[in-house]
This record gives structure tokens, C-alpha cells and sequence, in this order.
């Protein structure tokens, strides 16, 4: 039996195009199934840094793409990241920087819809290639929205076929789509874990700064700022003593070093402005120049956040990132400010309680400065009187010589205990309104290049009598002498007295040194004293031999004005 032609050749098209339409059936069932696949690829990982590589890998291999590229939109205009694929890293180190968001990519990123084009070269808006850059030919462009953000846009080149067909784009589109949903959940993992990680920093720096035995408490919150910001530079800014100027002080990161002691001017800087506002301030636009980088560098984005102590800011936290670099989101700004905050009350809780410390230390020396005065010195008084008395009962003798010789050490020691409770008992205010504190600062100040820390010994109204220009005399002579002894004699022992008895005023200043002043070759220094003394009517006496120096500085009172 045979068919007659006409019917048998509608059957074979009819056969055709049935096999044809399953054929696509099949193609579109395997792309479908590849979309299935890249989706898959995409939403299994929470690394946002992964996560991005899977998507331009999952688009290159759904449409046979040879380029292709996620370009992340910065906050004001431009590419953050591009991240690519199919280029070797040798060939983009050598293209150089990342793509500006010109030409077709900046097409995309201002008007976010799909872009697709047989030759890149039919579009007037291509800007061309860079130098070394790999030719490219077809191009599909598509962006990804994370809610209703745009968050960046992929871009594939160079298509198998030689052309990117409607449904590599409903594909890629589809993709997109999916890759918004995966970025989002990257994005919250991320800063689920940030996060933790200011919480825990925040527990640890709030148990150093509340630590008696820490004293870098500041070293340690700008360290960990730091490392968890993922910043270039965090520095503390203090303000000084001139309202316009700020100081930076603590730095860590890029040219920590040089920068700890700039001076910064407070207007218009954004750390003035958090100073005066008390409110954090997050900046991300473009170069921050009001810090100086001695290497050359520029700032790129800023966070400033205040450390509020009491009701005042004692300073500003800055952080930032160096021009180029990754922007700071506005969660970075939140969690930032809540560990400043939590860091703040624990500055405040550590000053208190350094307060308190020093209180209970100004009562514990009141206290021991009260019992040498009423009961040390009575004792030691009444010893002294009682030994005078019985020398004076006694024939003159050797004997009764050492008991007038005791008597005397009696007398010195007590001088000394009445040195020890006026220090003791001193408020920390009156330090720099008498001279017996100047001269008691002085003597420690020198200690270190002594064998000993000077003996200190006061006699007569010397905080009444010696003032103003006549203080600034006898600490001169005062410092001369030590600095001597210090450097020339060798000794181990030294000791400074003043006194103000019978109108005049008497510094002496001796040492068990071997020369003693007398060996310096500063006769320039001797010659000043000596100067000082007769401008005022005195007199200068400088005794030294092998067994030491004394150094007797002496003016009258009615020339102490």
C-alpha cells in the first residue's frame, strides 16, 4: 500500500515539526534543569565573598558566556567591586584598577534594565576597552536587586553561538533574581557575625578598661576598633586647650606613629562636629583630608563616634578606610556606636572608681601623716628633750658629747618626718602654690640619676618667705647642685635643706660624693649661683674635697619681693 504524495509529505512535516518541538522541549528541559543547578550553586553558600564569585560563575555557565563580571554598586555612583570570571588574574593585574562604571557598565547602573547586544560596538554608549584588555564582542547585561535595591549587575561577554538570544536573558534575569535572595542572606549571616564579634570585643574591652591592672586600656579599644571594622586607620582625637584645635592621640593602623600628637583643626572636620553634636557620624563620600597621612595617602570613608564620659565627650573614635576602598554601611555606623557607647560607661566606671581609689589613698595618707605628728614626733620629742637633759646632768665628757650628738640626729630626723606629713597631707591642688613641693617634685625628678633619692628638709615660714622670682632662684640653685652631684660626684647620699630664720633665707645642699661640685667643668653653672646670690644681697659658699660637697646658697627676706 502507498501514500500519495501530498498527504505523505504533510505528514512528514508534520513529523518534523513534531520532532523539532520536542527537540526544544528537551533544550528548554536542560537549561531549566542548568537554572535549577545555578540557583542551587548560588543560595548554598553564606560567604558574601563566595557567594558573589558563584553567581558570575553559574551565569557564565548557564547562557555559554566566555567573560563575565558582577559589578557592585557604591553607595554614590560607580563600581565598589567587580568581580570577574574567564579573565586570568595574570591579564586583570595587568589591565590594572577596577572599571569606573563608564560606557555600557555605567549604562546599566543608570537605568537598571536589561541591556543585550549582538556587537558591543552597535551601542553608542560603549566606551571601549583599556589597553591589554581581551577582545569582547557580544553582551548581555542584567541587574540584581536585593529587595528593591539595586545591589549590582552582571555582565557577560562573547556567547558561544556569537549571540546572546531572548531566553539566555529571561535566564540570566531569572538567575538575578534568585542571586538577590542569596546576597541578602549572605549579607544578614555577615553581619549576624560582626555582630558577635563587637559583643565579644565589647565584653573584653570593658574588662580591660575596668582592670586595676591595665594601664592601655585607650591601646586596646583602638586595636580591637580596628581589626573589626576591617579599617585602615582608627585613632582617638582629643580635644586641647584651644577650643579650634584637636589633638590625634591614640593611633593604630596606617602611619600610627607619625600621626599620635597632630594637631587637627576642629571646624568643619568631622570629629569637631562629633565632639560638639555627641552624635556618631558615618561618612562615605569621596576624600577625608582634615587628617593628614604623612605617607601621602588619602581617607576614604569615615566613621566618628563619640566617647561620652559624664555628660561630655572626652574625645572622638575615628575610623577609617583608605580612598578606594570598600564603603561603611550604616550597620557598621550602628555597631560601631554601641560598642563606643558600652566602651564609654566603662571609661566612666574606671574613672570613678580611680577617683574613689585616690580618695581612700589621700585618707589612708592623712591618716599615717596624723600619727607621725601626734604620736611619732611627740615621742621622739620628748626623747630628744629627755636625752638633753640628762647630757646636761652630766660632767663633760665624751660620753655626754654622743648624747648631744643624738639629740641632734633627733632633731633631724623630726625635720624629716614634718617634710613627710606636709607631703602626705597635701591636696594635690596646693602642689604648685608652695615650694616646698617644688623642691620635694625636683628631688624625685633627679632621683633617677642618684644613688638615692635626696633627703628633704624644710625650717622656718619657707612657704611664706619664698615666692614668686626668689623661688625660681632657689630651685635653679637647687636643680644646679643635684645635677652636679648627679653627674660628677658619684654620691650616695645627698640632702637638701632650706630654711627661713633671723631675716634670711638659707639653702644648703650637700652630698658624700668625691669632688663633688667643686670637679665640674661647669664653672659657667657655679658662676650663675654666685650671680643669683648677689643680686639679691647674699651670699655663696661651695666647699668640696674627697669626702664630699656643700653648697650653701644664702639671701636676705626684705629681698625676696
Amino acid at each position: 500500500m502507498t501514500f500519495p504524495d501530498e498527504p505523505r509529505g504533510e505528514l512528514d512535516r508534520a513529523l518534523s515539526e513534531l520532532v523539532d518541538r520536542a527537540q526544544e522541549v528537551l533544550t528548554t528541559q536542560g537549561r531549566l534543569r542548568a537554572l535549577l543547578r545555578a540557583n542551587q550553586a548560588v543560595v548554598e553558600q553564606l560567604e558574601l565573598p563566595v557567594v558573589l564569585r558563584r553567581i558570575v560563575e553559574s551565569a557564565v555557565g548557564l547562557v555559554g558566556a566566555q567573560y563575565g563580571a558582577l559589578g557592585v554598586i557604591a553607595p554614590l555612583g560607580g563600581l565598589e567591586q567587580f568581580i570577574n570570571v574567564g579573565m586570568p588574574p595574570e591579564l586583570a593585574k595587568t589591565i590594572g584598577h577596577l572599571p569606573e562604571g563608564h560606557g555600557l557598565l555605567g549604562a546599566l547602573i543608570d537605568d537598571p534594565r536589561p541591556i543585550r547586544l549582538r556587537h558591543i560596538t552597535d551601542d553608542s554608549r560603549s566606551a571601549g576597552f583599556p589597553a591589554s584588555h581581551p577582545s569582547m564582542d557580544s553582551f548581555l547585561g542584567v541587574p540584581v536587586r536585593v529587595r528593591d535595591e539595586v545591589y549590582g549587575n552582571l555582565y557577560l561577554t562573547n556567547q558561544a553561538s556569537g549571540k546572546f538570544s531572548k531566553e539566555d536573558e529571561e535566564l540570566v534575569t531569572a538567575l538575578a533574581a534568585t542571586a538577590g535572595f542569596a546576597i541578602d542572606n549572605a549579607r544578614l549571616f555577615a553581619e549576624t557575625r560582626r555582630r558577635q564579634a563587637w559583643a565579644a570585643a565589647s565584653a573584653e574591652v570593658t574588662a580591660a578598661l575596668l582592670s586595676s591592672e591595665r594601664s592601655d586600656s585607650i591601646s586596646i579599644l583602638v586595636g580591637r576598633v580596628l581589626a573589626l571594622a576591617e579599617a585602615d586607620l582608627v585613632c582617638v582625637v582629643l580635644p586641647t586647650d584651644d577650643p579650634a584645635k584637636l589633638a590625634v592621640g591614640t593611633a593604630r593602623g596606617v602611619d600610627e606613629e607619625s600621626l599620635e600628637g597632630t594637631i587637627v583643626e576642629a571646624e568643619g572636620s568631622i570629629a569637631g562636629s562629633v565632639l560638639e553634636g555627641l552624635q556618631p557620624r558615618l561618612v562615605n563620600d569621596g576624600d577625608r583630608d582634615e587628617i593628614a597621612l604623612p605617607s601621602g595617602a588619602s581617607l576614604g570613608p569615615v566613621m566618628a563616634l563619640p566617647l561620652v564620659v559624664g555628660s561630655r565627650a572626652e574625645g572622638a573614635l575615628i575610623v577609617a578606610r583608605l580612598h578606594g576602598s570598600t564603603s561603611f554601611s550604616p550597620a557598621d555606623l550602628e555597631m560601631a556606636a554601641d560598642f563606643a557607647g558600652q566602651a564609654s560607661v566603662a571609661m566612666e566606671l574606671a574613672k570613678a572608681r580611680a577617683t574613689r581609689q585616690r580618695m581612700l589613698l589621700l585618707e589612708d595618707r592623712g591618716r599615717i601623716a596624723r600619727d607621725l605628728h601626734d604620736h611619732v614626733i611627740q615621742q621622739l620629742f620628748a626623747t630628744g628633750l629627755e636625752l638633753q637633759s640628762l647630757a646636761g646632768a652630766i660632767a663633760p665628757s665624751p660620753e655626754a658629747d654622743r648624747v648631744l650628738q643624738s639629740v641632734s640626729s633627733l632633731d633631724a630626723a623630726i625635720a624629716q618626718i614634718r617634710t613627710v606629713i606636709f607631703a602626705l597631707s597635701s591636696q594635690s591642688a596646693d602642689r604648685r602654690d608652695t615650694v616646698r613641693h617644688w623642691i620635694i617634685d625636683l628631688a624625685n625628678e633627679l632621683a633617677p640619676g642618684l644613688a638615692r633619692t635626696p633627703t628633704v628638709q624644710f625650717s622656718g615660714p619657707v612657704d611664706l618667705v619664698v615666692t614668686d622670682d626668689l623661688a625660681d632662684d632657689v630651685l635653679a640653685v637647687t636643680r644646679e647642685a643635684l645635677t652636679n652631684a648627679a653627674k660628677y660626684a658619684g654620691a650616695q647620699n645627698t640632702t637638701v635643706s632650706l630654711a627661713a630664720t633671723d631675716g634670711w633665707v638659707a639653702l644648703e645642699i650637700t652630698d658624700d660624693g668625691v669632688g663633688g661640685v667643686s670637679a665640674s667643668p661647669r664653672r659657667s653653672g657655679l658662676a650663675n649661683l654666685e650671680e643669683r646670690a648677689v643680686r639679691r644681697r647674699g651670699t655663696f659658699d661651695l666647699d668640696s674635697d674627697d669626702s664630699g660637697t656643700r653648697v650653701r646658697w644664702s639671701v636676705p627676706f626684705d629681698l625676696a619681693d
